[in-house]
């Protein structure tokens, strides 16, 4: 009985990197033989265990062969004359198929210490092809490691593309699907997911209201990048030097669905292309089972985006109309992901990358005025029932107009056409 540490974490030691969490590979033994030693079961599919002592999980050398489509239709077979080889062969990359014994030595049969050095996602067998999970998982790695250089080798990108035609990715479950796009939206460059997906074709397949974006112009004026796919994929690298909030960078990906409905004939122009998005977001989020925070958030931006790029010449009852729609009042944090989604999609664009952005701050002011004006404070000045919101409703648009320094009359509503 042999124990190797396995996967991911061998793969971190060698990036230099702290491993989140250690899996460990039993060679040479038997369930009783777990049992024995104080290991308690939790595999359901195979045998897997956790020591006694750290809880870390042990599974049994496997091997396992595919016998329906899908990434459910697998048999899996546990002995002790599984070798650590065929275990390891049986894995998605190169650089997850390492292992290290209690000495530390490394054992890496297929080569992904060499894959780690240059920066290569490659498959180790062909096997790979019977999971299409193994597509999304492949393509996380990609928006996990993008910073430093990492690519799909040219052999998995074509076996990934196979797949995709071959009708595997069309098995995936709702619930998969969003469970990796998540994991990579938390990723230090969640573009380079949405950049490997594309590439093979299963964008159209699990994302289509995304792959629609690619080809779409924008006025050049406000878009140097023009293409409306680069920038969505600019803008959610933003959100995410901006936030580690998975629900505001869900928010920056999907904020401009709508411009792929735009009819050709009033291109680059997106007129109420924010009102489209929404239902494209819904229809999205119900089909993924999205969780309500993350779909709560993603509606209010694509919905208000526009408001923000036009909160510098936006009147005060526009603002406060703004601030009420995104419900900043009951739900204090709403406003901190709403501006953070928004502020990555102004700085999604070549140049304006690090640029300050005003209307952040104005919107700060804003809101902090209007929630110096109290409902009490209304009541003590006698008004009663519905009055009381009419008049604290007048008195914060008037608040906002002084906190701004505005001039004039600013109490009008001018929600129009956002410029861009």
């Amino acid at each position: 009985m042999k124990i190797y540490l396995v996967g991911g974490a061998v793969r971190d030691q060698l990036l230099g990197l702290v491993p989140q969490d250690r899996d460990w590979v039993v060679v040479g033994a038997t369930p009783e033989e777990m049992l024995a030693r104080g290991f308690r079961p939790v595999g359901k599919d195979f045998p897997v265990f956790l020591h006694p002592e750290t809880n870390e999980e042990h599974a049994l050398a496997r091997t396992e062969r595919k016998t329906a489509p899908g990434y459910h239709g697998f048999h899996f077979h546990a002995a002790p004359d599984v070798t650590l080889e065929e275990d390891l062969r049986r894995r998605d990359l190169t650089i997850n198929a390492m292992a290290m014994d209690e000495d530390g030595t490394l054992i890496d049969p297929y080569g992904g210490r060499e894959d780690l050095r240059l920066g290569r996602l490659r498959h180790v067998s062909e096997a790979f092809a019977e999971d299409p999970v193994r597509i999304l998982r492949v393509a996380r790695y990609a928006a996990r490691y993008g910073r430093w250089g990492f690519r799909v080798a040219h052999g998995t990108h074509r076996l990934m593309r196979t797949m995709v035609e071959n009708g595997e990715v069309d098995a995936l479950v709702p619930e998969r699907v969003w469970q990796e796009l998540e994991r990579a939206l938390g990723e230090p460059t969640p573009s380079r997911f949405i950049e490997v997906l594309r590439g093979c074709g299963a964008l159209a397949r699990v994302l289509p209201e995304l792959d629609r974006l690619f080809g779409v112009p924008q006025p050049r004026h406000w878009h140097p990048e023009e293409d409306t796919g680069t920038h969505v994929l600019m803008v959610v690298d933003q959100a995410a030097r901006l936030s580690a909030d998975t629900r505001v960078r869900f928010a920056a990906l999907v904020h401009d669905l709508g411009k792929g409905t735009t009819p050709r004939e009033e291109w680059p122009r997106h007129i109420a292309h924010e009102e489209r998005g929404v239902r494209l977001v819904e229809q999205l989020c119900a089909r993924l089972r999205v969780p309500n925070e993350h779909r709560e958030l993603a509606l209010l931006v694509t919905r208000w985006h526009g408001h923000y790029h036009r909160a510098l010449e936006m009147r005060a009852a526009t603002l406060l109309k703004t601030l009420e729609a995104i419900d900043v009042f009951r739900r204090p944090g709403r406003l901190d992901q709403y501006l953070l989604a928004c502020e990555a999609d102004a700085r999604g664009r070549p140049g304006f990358e690090d640029a300050e952005r005003p209307e952040t701050a104005l919107f700060r002011r804003a809101y902090a005025a209007a929630c110096a004006v109290t409902a009490r404070e209304v009541m003590a000045a006698d008004f009663t029932g519905v009055q009381i919101r009419e008049e604290q409703h007048r008195r914060r648009v008037r608040a906002i107009h002084v906190a701004l320094g505005r001039d004039g009359d600013d109490s009008g509503d001018d929600d129009g056409e956002a410029p861009r």
